[in-house]
């Protein structure tokens, strides 16, 4: 039995006041009640004509529609992944983009995991929104949910491998700017046993090209990650500014000419300094 069959002294939202829809048209009218509930339902449909009623019931069936669609093509696609023999860590990893100083101040399951589909994107979002569809309470938390993302998405022992690149990062041909987001990243994906404060500062320092930019950073102590590489970067644009020009760097260091010497004088001047002293000035 459909839930808006049950008549309601608030409601009143039964088949029989609404005779105009078809059956599947009614059918639809029951998935929303699940999604939206019934007093919402209740009101949209009140306050609703009928031409405008088909037509949100025709909008949200397109939109069932189109995350089918969606779901079709993405395990298509997943399948022939698996098929052309891919290794794990050449897939594209998916990975819950959560602002962690805004999620701290969320209390309550049900806003904690609806802030968090909202920030998904790409294949995660269709995947959660295809489940949400079908199930609404396929995520009863935001545990819940980031494990269930882990087993989708996450290519197995993916975190031992980031820990292993975390702890032998070198800086190479990078500038400090392109390292300075590799530590980040890896740390980021590393959940499980996540590396300490100072284990990530001592392998980013450590991880530097030997120069001033490395000796500099060592003289410091850091209480983040963020500070280190902060300051790192500041120090690199320090280095790498023109320094400015001193006034006596064009002047020439040769003697001033002397009055009334031409061209001529100073060519055989300068022949004379090459070729040696004359005969004469050695009989003399």
């Amino acid at each position: 039995m459909n839930v808006l069959d049950v008549e309601d002294d608030s409601l009143h939202v039964t088949r029989e006041g609404y005779s105009h829809l078809s059956d599947s048209e009614w059918e639809v009218v029951g998935r929303m009640s699940v999604l939206m509930g019934e007093l919402a339902i209740s009101d949209v449909l009140k306050s609703l004509s009928r031409d405008q009623q088909h037509a949100a019931i025709n909008k949200f069936l397109k939109g069932e529609l189109a995350v089918e669609r969606l779901m079709r093509a993405l395990l298509q696609q997943q399948g022939s992944h698996q098929s052309m023999g891919w290794p794990t860590h050449m897939r594209r990893p998916e990975t819950l983009k959560i602002d962690i100083s805004r999620a701290r101040h969320i209390e309550g399951d049900e806003v904690q995991v609806t802030f968090a589909l909202s920030n998904l994107t790409g294949r995660a979002k269709t995947w959660a929104l295809g489940l949400n569809l079908y199930d609404p309470n396929v995520f009863e938390s935001l545990e819940t949910l980031k494990a269930r993302h882990k087993e989708t998405f996450e290519p197995p022992r993916a975190e031992c491998r980031a820990r292993s690149a975390l702890l032998r990062l070198k800086q190479g041909k990078r500038d400090v700017h392109a390292y300075a987001q590799h530590p980040l990243y890896l740390a980021s994906s590393v959940t499980e046993n996540p590396v300490d404060e100072h284990t990530l500062i001592n392998v980013f320092i450590y991880g530097l090209v030997d120069g001033p930019v490395k000796t500099y950073t060592f003289r410091e102590y850091f209480c983040t990650l963020e500070r280190a590489i902060a300051y790192t970067e500041q120090e690199d644009i320090s280095l790498r500014a023109p320094r400015p020009v001193s006034r006596d760097t064009g002047r020439s260091d040769r003697p001033p000419m002397r009055k009334g010497q031409g061209r001529g004088s100073a060519v055989g001047a300068k022949t004379q300094q090459r070729d040696g002293p004359s005969k004469n000035g050695q009989d003399q």
